[in-house]
């Protein structure tokens, strides 16, 4: 990743290269970081404005802060959350999701259901119950659920007559049949009994659908998977107290895409003599055309190593033993060929995305090794 990005910031020094050449460097190495997201084009942004579930912005701001970048790797048991609004507009308690987006590879960890339960209504005899049945199924037969054999129950328990809120059921079976056969996907049936089992003319409760209430409780399915992406290719850790690290020296922020003037030789010179430390490099998304369709956060610091690794290597440069071998036998001159230690990242944090799908769906997803924890000579 890191790597990318400093492939963008040669791309963008000032060279002699016609307009045309350009766009298609810069269109080229666009692409690269789209494969770095898992993507091969960027999703269109919604044609009207839309307002993000508030499930998936809490759910963002739990596992990332503001930069997006993890507070903890354990939060999520994998990598990917998504959200899918009802597409059935219209019949009460049936409900259908369409989940084409979701890639065949990815491992169906968690399905829930979320219903909002509206306030219960106002009746002039005694209330007798606080709480009534609900169930949830799956329709296995569409045109007629109710018949033998016509559903199947994936949840069941007791819910209360007071208040209002989310409800959640798990549907985790449904959903893995549904990834294995996209034409067995009939949506699902919920119903309300009295606890005696016995179905309710107007049932006392009701959940909110997704033709008549607000688009901040219409019913939706969270979807928690894992699509085999894994870095972890350096340690991994969460911030101390959600923060980033301090960096080790005090420096001036690099900002991707745009376009630097080169500096006096002996400047880049001095740089080189400078002992390795980690320097700010920034990802905005919005300067990269991106900022449509990611909904948080609007850009990041992934930062970047550069200096020297001189002999002797003090504790401060976080040596390996192999590097303090190296930089003996390059100071000494014991063998030809041997360069001084590189310095490089060793430590890799990951960023979570909150963005709009093709479908306009809203996607959570953690990416690995996306930030520069701290630099170390190896």
């Amino acid at each position: 990743m890191l790597g990318t990005i400093l492939l963008l910031l040669a791309l963008a020094k000032p060279v002699c290269l016609s307009p045309d050449s350009v766009a298609s460097r810069r269109a080229e190495a666009l692409k690269k970081l789209l494969e770095v997201f898992g993507m091969e084009d960027p999703p269109p942004p919604p044609a009207h404005f839309k307002q993000p579930p508030q499930y998936m912005v809490d759910l963002f701001n739990t596992v990332a802060n503001a930069d997006g970048v993890t507070k903890n790797p354990d939060i999520l048991e994998g990598n990917t959350v998504r959200s899918f609004l009802d597409k059935t507009h219209g019949e009460k308690m049936r409900f259908l999701f369409i989940l084409s987006s979701v890639a065949k590879n990815e491992k169906i960890l968690t399905a829930e259901l979320h219903l909002f339960r509206l306030w219960p209504r106002a009746t002039n005899g005694p209330k007798r119950h606080h709480f009534c049945q609900v169930s949830v199924y799956q329709v296995l037969e569409k045109s007629e659920p109710d018949a033998p054999g016509g559903k199947k129950l994936l949840a069941a328990r007791l819910v209360s007559l007071q208040g209002s809120g989310w409800e959640v059921f798990a549907i985790t079976q449904a959903v893995r049949e549904w990834m294995e056969d996209e034409g067995s996907n009939q949506g699902l049936l919920v119903t309300v009994q009295s606890l005696g089992g016995s179905p309710l003319d107007a049932p006392p409760l009701q959940f909110a659908s997704s033709r008549d209430h607000h688009e901040s409780k219409k019913p939706m399915l969270v979807l928690f998977t894992d699509d085999g992406r894994r870095g972890a290719s350096l340690p991994m850790a969460s911030f101390p107290g959600g923060s980033y690290l301090q960096p080790q020296a005090p420096v001036l922020p690099a900002k991707m895409l745009v376009p630097k003037l080169a500096g006096p030789r002996s400047t880049r010179s001095l740089d080189r003599l400078q002992p390795c430390q980690r320097h700010p490099l920034s990802v905005d998304f919005e300067e990269i055309g991106w900022s449509g369709w990611i909904i948080s956060p609007r850009g990041y610091n992934a930062y970047h190593c550069k200096g020297s690794c001189p002999f002797p290597l003090g504790e401060n440069m976080r040596p390996t033993n192999h590097a303090t071998v190296q930089s003996i036998i390059n100071a000494l001159k014991l063998s030809e060929g041997v360069s001084s230690p590189c310095c490089v990242p060793d430590k890799l944090y990951s960023i979570n995305l909150l963005y709009f799908d093709d479908d306009e769906n809203v996607v959570l997803k953690q990416y690995d090794d996306m930030v520069a924890g701290s630099c170390g000579c190896h």
